[in-house]
């Protein structure tokens, strides 16, 4: 019989490590990872970011809506290490006030030797997810919109299986005189219904809340979004400055839970149709430390252009001093580009 920790808990530990840290509690923490380049750039997590982009409905559904005008989008990342994930969603309106989605992601962990309790290689083999999602929004009144997300999710570590189902519940309200955004979600609420094999594996269940506004009338927008409120502990491991080869210190004062909770985004847009955006994450910084992180550990910087019907996004970010992350967005709206409207 192959060890059970060769496969199973190394793909476990890998697609944790590869969700940055988010929650390395749980063995589906790829469910944070965002398939938005613009909620990747405010920082990876941002709930209350009112864009015509399907791809914002993994962070709230409450974002989806009829603006979404018929909308196919496909998203591409590259993940430290050799984290490669890829999927499509496609999204229309429903009637005046409604709107749904549906999407497919896959997420592949790059390639692991598997070994024998005697050391005898057995192999390699490709840890691999799959997520389905089906999304629906509903527009209450004028400035609140409400929305759920469903996610049947297949995961494969070599021999073992498991599939499991997730649901996210968002809403939003948003003032356009003010143009201000502010957003409550429940995330990833659900659970196994085939285990890889006697353990229970939890999913990253969570609570988040989003605020987004523009500054005055200047073409700059503040974001602030509150993260892992399931939890106020959050410790973290750190370096000694002085002495980086000493022990590592337990970390856990007041201060460092609080911001560990709290990611921040500033975004400059000129117009509906262009943006830049640069985001700051505590928790992934701190995270990052244990790994030898490097300045640019916990930021996060992307740009998107949407030119007619296409849209075109990117981001990036620097997590660990020798990886890096790159997401690429493109999508197309298929009612503009068919009847030619803007």
């Amino acid at each position: 019989m192959r060890y059970k920790l060769n496969a199973l808990a190394a793909g476990i530990i890998l697609s944790s490590s590869l969700a940055g840290a988010q929650n390395t509690s749980s063995a589906y923490d790829f469910l944070d990872i965002s398939t938005s380049t613009h909620a990747f750039a405010l920082g990876g997590t941002n709930v209350a970011i009112v864009d015509p982009d399907v791809t914002l409905v993994d962070q709230n559904p409450a974002l989806l809506g009829p603006e979404v005008d018929d909308q196919v989008a496909f998203n591409y990342m590259h993940y430290m290490g050799s984290g490669n994930f890829a999927g499509i969603r496609y999204g229309m309106g429903a009637g005046e006030r409604g709107a749904w989605a549906a999407g497919i992601r896959y997420l592949n962990y790059g390639s692991i030797q598997g070994y024998e309790p005697d050391g005898t290689m057995t192999g390699k083999f490709s840890p691999a997810d799959v997520v389905f999602e089906g999304t629906y929004s509903h527009d209450f009144t004028d400035r609140l919109r409400g929305g759920m997300n469903l996610k049947m999710i297949y995961s494969t570590y070599e021999q073992y299986t498991a599939f499991a189902m997730a649901v996210d519940l968002g809403i939003n309200y948003y003032n356009e005189e003010k143009d201000l955004s502010l957003s409550a979600v429940i995330t990833n609420a659900g659970g196994q219904l085939k285990r890889f094999d006697t353990e229970y594996a939890r999913l990253p269940f969570d609570i988040r809340l989003g605020y987004m506004q523009n500054i005055g009338s200047s073409p700059f927008q503040i974001s602030i979004n509150a993260a892992h409120l399931t939890k106020w502990n959050l410790p973290y491991y750190g370096h000694d400055k002085n002495d980086p080869d000493k022990q590592q210190v337990l970390k856990s004062s007041f201060f460092s839970n609080f911001f560990r909770h709290l990611i921040f985004g500033l975004q400059y847009s000129p117009s509906e149709k262009f943006y830049i955006g640069l985001g700051y994450d505590y928790k992934m910084r701190t995270d990052m430390s244990t790994y030898q992180r490097n300045f640019l550990s916990g930021f996060t910087v992307g740009a998107g252009l949407r030119v007619k019907s296409f849209g075109v996004g990117v981001s990036y970010a620097m997590p660990h001093k020798s990886a890096s992350s790159l997401m690429l967005n493109l999508s197309c709206s298929i009612g503009q580009l068919i009847y030619g409207s803007d």
